[in-house]
């Protein structure tokens, strides 16, 4: 009860083991040495290392734990852990130790972990290497320390080792651009991210009464209810009790574990909702979401609730996302995006903008794919998440800086409007310098980017990682070219104008939903990649492997086996996707349509024996055995076609020939066998259909 009363304030963190902390368990050289690393990337010595071990076990163990664990991200895009105790045997029994080298490596066996062909099965050999700028932090009695994973020759095996190469390579090049304009102070600058969650909570009893929930977290049959999202009721809407008890806890835990997270609501979807944290530096920020979407699968459990992750568990209804807002900061607190009352005179914000409007159109396609899965094919290119096409949103406000700066003619600034309501009581207030176009994959909100193509399973670390390694290649490129000018003010000038007006093709501040908007695409020759097959074949484009080798982020081979990896993910998920529809077609759907067909068709019996001589007819029951029947066919032979398909797709040789069968055989297979069984649950009596339907999922918490 008295755990109940505590104020946020005095449990935040709890279980973490950050500089607070450590200030008060650290010798103040070892604590500044610790803090050196964190702010300005300068390597710990092996001695801190000890202290900083000996320090974190004492702390752990005070709070229960028995165990740490190198925790790690690998490309199977959740988390991994291997759990060693801190005992070490001693004159016949036991002492708690944990050392330096303990800390800084461990030795997980690499071989069952995805590599994309950098290491053959029988070499095991991995390492994981300790991130001293992310927080370690107690989670199930353990203390998990955050880590990079890399192969025992040296590649990259993980999603965090590339995002912390990238930060550096954006620092390196930030602090590059800011020492043209005469900042001598700032000594690092980092990329910062907030990433809203999106995610659906459902009954556990349907959870556990589907077998495509089970084995791929979507539903693969389903006809749409009488109700979807038609009345935009659920938008922020009351929350039921279960949900309002389970975010409540799931608060409380994320708080303990130092995340900020701070905003939560119901979403346009039925059963629908999001959370969204503070910002944070991108690498904290992916640790975070990482146990976000680990905690609210585990609590949802203890509310009889199921969290479910993938893009679109549903058809007919909106999906999930991860909506990615990407800010630039520097060590002494100034916002890089953050354009000030008069933008055009910024010239450090619009060099940004500049070079991110370069980087956003050059590599398009890097960014395409760095949200491309299958899972997040169901959800792009519908009336409810960004199109397949990459653009950037600025808005009227920033359209009009760039306009004049194109274009040499002087700014109208009438200053920022104000909002009055026509209601005494109620203040006004300024509008934002944008508004928010949610249809646009790439949006300025006022002083960051809110990359919203990412689908909701999906790990952060690849879009900012990719997204750190452009902008880190254009400021580079800007920079070669502005300290070689004779006259700076006047270079700066001539390469502003010239990036808006080469790049304005990418800018788009209209609605992206519309069919108008995919015929201007091709007018402006911008790439569309409509599936994650045809995005990650552009991964390794010569100019692409180029900026990664050169900003020192992945090597050609790490690239390489990533494109293998995903494509290889892609096949599979497929593929077990394809098996659960023919297993629940062959064995749930057509004996439970037969059964019926067999009641309808002893009824037509029965009433043809009883009235046949009075002229009542059993015409409904007639008509009815009679769609049924067809679309009974028409289902047994979906289910031999889509058997044929999923046999052709294995036959297929190499990894792309593989992934390009499963999507243009496989999925339009797929798809037909759903349309003639989602037909049938619109036939059959709802206690009769083998599984709960939509309305019993969507409606039932």
């Amino acid at each position: 009860m008295e755990e109940n009363l505590r104020t946020p304030d005095t449990y935040f963190a709890d279980n973490v083991f950050n500089e607070h902390v450590m200030a008060n368990r650290l010798p103040r050289k070892v604590f500044e040495a610790v803090m050196s690393t964190r702010r300005l990337g300068t390597p710990l010595p092996r001695d801190a290392a000890d202290v900083v071990a000996g320090a974190m076990k004492d702390w752990a163990v005070s709070k229960g734990c028995t165990h740490y664990t190198h925790w790690f991200q690998p490309m199977t895009g959740i988390t991994a852990e291997k759990h060693d105790a801190f005992l070490t045997p001693k004159g016949g029994g036991v002492i708690l130790e944990f050392s330096g080298k303990e800390l800084i490596k461990g030795e997980p066996d690499a071989s069952s972990f995805p590599s994309g062909g950098l290491r053959a099965t029988f070499e095991a050999r991995g390492y994981t290497a300790w991130d001293p700028t992310s927080d370690a932090f107690i989670k199930d009695r353990t203390l998990c320390i955050p880590t990079g994973f890399v192969a025992y020759t040296g590649e990259v095996l993980d999603k965090k080792t590339p995002l912390l190469r990238s930060m550096e390579a954006v620092s390196r090049a930030s602090v590059r651009m800011l020492r043209l304009f005469g900042n001598d102070r700032v000594q690092r600058v980092l990329t910062n991210v907030g990433p809203e969650q999106e995610y659906f909570l459902i009954d556990k009893s349907s959870f556990d009464a589907r077998e495509d929930l089970i084995l791929t977290g979507r539903t693969l049959f389903g006809a749409m209810p009488p109700k979807g999202e038609e009345m935009d009721d659920h938008y922020f809407g009351n929350l039921t009790q279960r949900v309002s008890d389970f975010m409540r806890e799931l608060d409380e835990e994320l708080w303990k574990l130092g995340i900020y997270a701070k905003t939560e609501h119901n979403e346009v979807a039925p059963a629908q909702h999001e959370l969204a944290p503070v910002y944070t530096t991108s690498n904290i920020a992916a640790d975070h979401n990482q146990l976000t979407m680990e905690l609210m699968k585990k609590t949802a459990l203890r509310h009889g609730l199921v969290c479910l992750l993938h893009e679109k568990p549903f058809a007919g209804i909106s999906g999930s996302g991860k909506h990615n807002n990407w800010s630039l900061s520097t060590d002494d607190g100034q916002n890089l995006l953050d354009p000030g009352d008069t933008p055009q005179d910024n010239m450090i914000f619009l060099l940004t903008l500049c070079a991110i409007l370069k980087g956003v159109k050059e590599y398009a396609p890097l960014l395409r794919l760095s949200s491309a899965s299958a899972g997040n094919d169901c959800r792009l290119g519908g009336n409810e998440a960004p199109p397949t096409v990459i653009s950037v949103f600025v808005g009227d406000d920033l359209q009009r800086v760039l306009d004049a700066i194109e274009q040499g003619k002087p700014l109208d600034a009438n200053g920022k409007e104000r909002f009055n309501l026509g209601v005494d009581a109620i203040p006004q207030f300024r509008k934002d310098a944008t508004d928010r176009n949610r249809t646009s994959p790439m949006a300025f909100t006022g002083n960051k980017f809110e990359f919203r193509m990412l689908g909701s399973a999906d790990s952060i670390s690849c879009f900012n990682f990719v997204m750190n390694t452009v902008f880190a290649s254009v400021v580079t490129g800007f920079c070669e070219e502005l300290e070689q000018a004779a006259d700076f003010r006047s270079a700066l000038h001539e390469l502003l104008v010239r990036t808006i007006r080469e790049n304005r093709d990418i800018i788009f501040n209209g609605n992206g939903y519309g069919d108008e908007w995919f015929d201007e695409c091709r007018r402006r020759g911008l790439p569309n990649y409509p599936s994650t097959v045809e995005a990650l074949m552009q991964y390794d484009r010569p100019e692409f492997v180029q900026i990664f080798e050169e900003q020192k982020v992945l090597t050609g081979a790490e690239i390489t086996s990533r494109k293998e990896i995903l494509l290889e993910n892609y096949s599979k998920t497929v593929g077990i996707e394809a098996k659960t529809m023919l297993d629940m077609a062959r064995k749930k759907i057509l004996p439970a349509v037969i059964s019926y067909t067999k009641e309808l068709m002893d009824s037509i019996d029965l009433k043809h024996r009883l009235f046949d001589e009075i002229r009542i007819h059993a015409r409904v029951e007639e008509e009815l055995a009679a769609k049924i029947s067809d679309l009974t066919a028409a289902l047994y032979d979906a289910i031999g076609d889509l058997r044929e398909q999923i046999d052709a797709a294995a036959r297929a040789e190499g990894t792309i020939a593989t992934a390009q069968a499963y999507r243009s055989l496989v999925v339009p297979a797929m798809e037909r066998m759903r349309t003639t069984a989602d037909a049938l649950e619109v036939l059959v009596p709802q206690e009769k259909w083998p599984f709960p339907c939509y309305s019993e999922i969507l409606y039932n918490i």
